[in-house]
């Protein structure tokens, strides 16, 4: 299961954002910025664990991974892509995976679950772009990558929205898939070790 697959899609409609996000004057790294601030703002949300804070949170993640496929695509279209600009896109990819996941972790009280998501995603993450520092082109495949990753929480915060009214339920869906993302996210990085390993 992977949505990068789906990329070459993604970007024919991409078209209408990237041109009005041109044509109001915004950077690729501004985009990036504003991507990074959506997830600031859905673990935010998500540590609320009501109604709303998940409805919301669901929503900017959505939002996050949307932009950060439009600041790539705006890139390309001003003809200005620079290692400083993937280099910026890539920590604040980082650390708005960390700050979805840990708000999750806070709104259902899972601290201990929350850090083994969070190094599961880390790691499938790093492992990416290890794999390209090492000249073998970067790596989106495996059991789950960003694109996966980003559309489960959406779902998640959506299901978990629907169930507010019930602590066991909130538990039970974010716990879950805190626990997919630790696991998987692991199986991901290690997939991806082997492949490149095996490749060198």
């Amino acid at each position: 299961m992977t949505l990068d697959r789906l990329r070459p899609l993604a970007d024919r409609l991409l078209g209408p954002w990237v041109t009005a996000a041109d044509r109001v004057g915004l950077t690729p790294d501004w985009v990036s910025v504003i991507a990074f601030f959506a997830a600031i703002a859905a673990g935010l949300a998500f540590s609320l664990a009501t109604t709303a804070g998940y409805l919301a949170g669901a929503l900017l993640v959505f939002a996050n991974g949307w932009l950060d496929l439009v600041d790539g695509a705006l890139a390309r279209e001003q003809g200005i892509e620079s290692s400083g600009g993937d280099l910026l896109d890539h920590v604040l990819d980082r650390y708005a995976d960390i700050a979805i996941l840990a708000g999750l972790a806070a709104g259902i009280g899972r601290y201990g679950l929350g850090l083994a998501a969070v190094t599961g995603v880390l790691m499938t993450s790093y492992l990416g772009t290890q794999i390209q520092a090492v000249g073998l082109g970067r790596e989106y495949g495996g059991l789950l990558g960003r694109a996966d990753r980003l559309a489960l929480v959406g779902i998640t915060g959506a299901l978990a929205a629907l169930h507010s009214g019930s602590i066991v339920a909130d538990v039970g869906i974010v716990g879950a898939l805190l626990a997919l993302f630790a696991v998987v996210g692991h199986l991901t990085a290690l997939q991806r070790f082997w492949g490149a390993w095996s490749d060198l």
